[in-house]
């Protein structure tokens, strides 16, 4: 509506409308930007069992545990990501066989595929952290017909190593995602405030400043 004061026009909805538009705007782009670089700074893990039955999802966990034993050791506890995945492309059939003795251990006979993989995952909560949703790579294992729930976590930094149940990751480890990520991408998994303040201003409709603070 436009409201008369006067000689003056006032603009007062539509002007009010492109401001919050543009904050929403602002605030797509953001998000994307960091999921962005969230996804290029990490590696997931997802085991997936061969259906939902207790049987299968008991199998799953025995597979976890005993590949992670065997990456414990291997696995850089810093660096880059890209040193992260050279060591699991180096150990990936020794990773396979490992799933493979566990499964027929256990008395079943099915197959494993092991691969890496790109693909979209919706929002997922760790502790207290919390990786947006998006496109990550993730280093995967499939249990026979891989039917059923995967477990996951972040292989690197090394999350995994710390147990899921906890409602607080530790400190040290969220010390290695503040060591690889941007403040900006840190504060946004982990839920904190930053250390400085971040005010939005707009350029050319200035005016609006007075209406932010």
């Amino acid at each position: 509506r436009i409201v008369t004061m006067g000689k003056k026009i006032i603009i007062i909805p539509i002007v009010f409308l492109i401001a919050v538009l543009g904050i929403r705007t602002y605030n797509k782009i953001e998000e994307y930007k960091i999921q962005k670089e969230i996804s290029s700074k990490i590696i997931r893990f997802h085991v997936r069992a061969n259906s939902d039955s207790e049987e299968d999802q008991k199998l799953k966990l025995k597979v976890r545990d005993e590949v992670m034993a065997y990456l414990d050791e291997r696995l850089p506890k810093s660096g880059s990501v890209k040193d992260a995945k050279a060591v699991l492309n180096d150990n990936i059939e020794e990773i396979g066989q490992i799933a493979l003795a566990t499964i027929h251990k256990e008395g079943y006979n099915y197959s494993v595929s092991v691969y890496f993989e790109k693909s979209y995952f919706p929002i997922k909560t760790y502790g207290d952290m919390v990786f947006p949703a998006g496109k990550y790579e993730a280093f995967r294992i499939d249990i026979g017909d891989s039917e059923g729930k995967n477990w996951w976590c972040v292989l690197f930094p090394p999350l995994c190593f710390v147990d899921s149940t906890y409602a607080v990751v530790p400190e040290d480890t969220k010390d290695e995602f503040r060591n690889v990520l941007s403040n900006e991408a840190y504060f946004a998994i982990t839920m904190s405030e930053p250390d400085n303040n971040y005010v939005i201003r707009f350029k050319y409709l200035t005016f609006l400043n007075k209406l932010l603070d």
